[in-house]
């Protein structure tokens, strides 16, 4: 009691003074061990104590917890002992679901199974069952039998189709979607089902093509057909690029190896199947170190055209050629006659391309000639004005006819052998007041007016929406590389 007495007595003078802490470190450290053999001896004279003298111990506290050189100190619980609790226990009854009620549930439920594919040409109805998953007779007598899916799924090529089917390997349903026509906005759409009668039925209606964005980008090796290949960038969308492009890059001569390019395009989709590609809407090619762009861009009530960021037109009066990729086998001018052997003048350029590939007007006119021609064999002639003219010899079949108003970029025919000719190739020739001039001259031929100053604005937006859309184009191209 009396060492108790006298921590208290110095408890009271530390609480008076601003050196509380340090003063009691120093006296109260050799008391700690004393105090804890006090407590487990005398603890119930020690809880008197805390009880009489509250303030003191918790300064005792707090200066032994803040000034502790290195030592570990514990608050004991000084409530009740927990081994002194009462314990409960609780006792509750669990119910387990009924599973023969599950399984026979499960057994009830159909599994359905889905897949897809592509008609071929040289299809059956087994055939296209058995690549879909299906083991079907009754299906594939429906489709022999029914003159409407018949046409549509058989001899086809390139259609895709979705079925549904069950366990047993049975169709459910099969859906197709296809486009009657290029240029439909509208898709055709036939859906077979089977009922619970195990009886088939069918219908076919159409729906409109949605459009949305797709954006890829290329390095040419050889070519642009071969670089836009790889990139799977539609055919039609390839033409485009080579037409939108043509009057400031020659394709057969000027592309170089390690040319880059980037696209952003139109495809149309029917409940989410893209079914064919649609307009170049901006693209970028950087060749030989310089960069062009363009841009798709329509006047309220116009046509519509390719622009450059900076609003100047695109459009040629003509286009450098009537064939995108073809091969340029002889020029213009003197060379041996590839049949005959003597010195002639070649009053036109040859293309070599397969059989059957399309030929296009390269300017607005009127066909004036089309038919048989001698050593030209199968030709359509062009007029453009009063003065200007184009020539398309050796063709495999014609697709216009005499009379006919046509487009530039409109088909004139296919690429063939007709005449005097030693393989398939294009005969093409370019003509002013009738007299022959170098076709390679054509790109010379003009352009269209720049965007007006009122529509500037208005083109300006779109020409930033564009810049940002290629450069996304751009980083996915450098993504494919890496």
């Amino acid at each position: 009691m009396l060492l108790l007495d006298a921590l208290q007595k110095h408890c009271l003078v530390f609480t008076k003074r601003m050196n509380f802490i340090k003063h009691f470190l120093t006296i109260a450290k050799p008391y700690t061990l004393v105090l804890w053999v006090l407590a487990k001896v005398h603890s119930e004279t020690l809880r008197a104590f805390v009880a009489r003298h509250p303030k003191h111990v918790t300064a005792v506290v707090a200066a032994v917890l803040l000034g502790g050189g290195g030592g570990a100190f514990a608050v004991a619980n000084l409530g009740p002992d927990a081994s002194n609790l009462p314990v409960r226990i609780l006792v509750e009854t669990l119910e387990t679901p009924n599973l023969d009620q599950q399984v026979a549930d499960l057994e009830q439920k159909t599994l359905k199974l889905y897949r897809n594919d592509i008609t071929r040409g040289t299809d059956t109805a087994e055939s296209l069952l058995r690549r879909l998953g299906l083991v079907d007779s009754v299906a594939a007598a429906y489709i022999r039998q029914t003159p409407e899916v018949r046409q549509a799924l058989l001899n086809r090529s390139g259609r895709n189709v979705s079925v549904e089917a069950n366990e047993q390997q049975q169709l459910l349903t099969l859906t197709t979607r296809w486009l009657k026509n290029d240029n439909d906005s509208q898709f055709q759409r036939m859906v077979i089902t089977r009922n619970d009668k195990n009886q088939f039925s069918v219908r076919t209606d159409t729906a409109p093509l949605t459009a949305s964005v797709r954006m890829t980008g290329g390095t040419v090796a050889s070519s642009l057909y071969a670089a836009s290949d790889e990139a799977r960038l539609p055919d039609n969308v390839t033409r485009q690029l080579a037409d939108v492009f043509s009057g400031q890059i020659d394709f057969h001569r000027a592309l170089r190896k390690g040319a880059v390019f980037s696209v952003v395009y139109e495809t149309l989709e029917a409940e989410g199947e893209p079914l064919r590609a649609g307009r170049l809407l901006s693209a970028e090619i950087t060749n030989d170190k310089k960069t062009y762009d363009a841009v798709w861009f329509q006047e309220p009530g116009q046509k519509g055209a390719y622009y450059t960021m900076t609003g100047d037109s695109l459009r040629r009066a003509f286009l450098a050629s009537p064939m995108p990729y073809s091969r340029r086998t002889s020029g213009f001018g003197m060379r041996e006659h590839p049949i005959f052997h003597t010195q002639r003048a070649h009053l036109g350029v040859d293309y070599a391309a397969p059989t059957g590939t399309p030929v296009i007007s390269v300017a607005d006119g009127v066909v004036v000639e089309s038919g048989f021609s001698g050593g030209f064999g199968n030709m359509v002639v062009v007029q453009h004005n009063g003065r200007q003219s184009t020539v398309y010899a050796h063709l495999s079949k014609i697709g216009v006819r005499k009379g006919q108003a046509v487009k530039q970029g409109d088909n004139l025919g296919a690429v063939g052998s007709t005449g005097w000719a030693t393989g398939p190739h294009l005969h093409f020739e370019f003509r002013i007041n009738g007299r022959h001039v170098d076709p390679l001259t054509l790109a010379q031929q003009g352009s269209s007016e720049p965007i007006s100053a009122a529509l500037r604005p208005q083109f300006n937006q779109r020409a930033q929406y564009a810049r940002s859309q290629l450069m996304a184009a751009a980083q996915m191209r450098q993504g494919n590389v890496q």
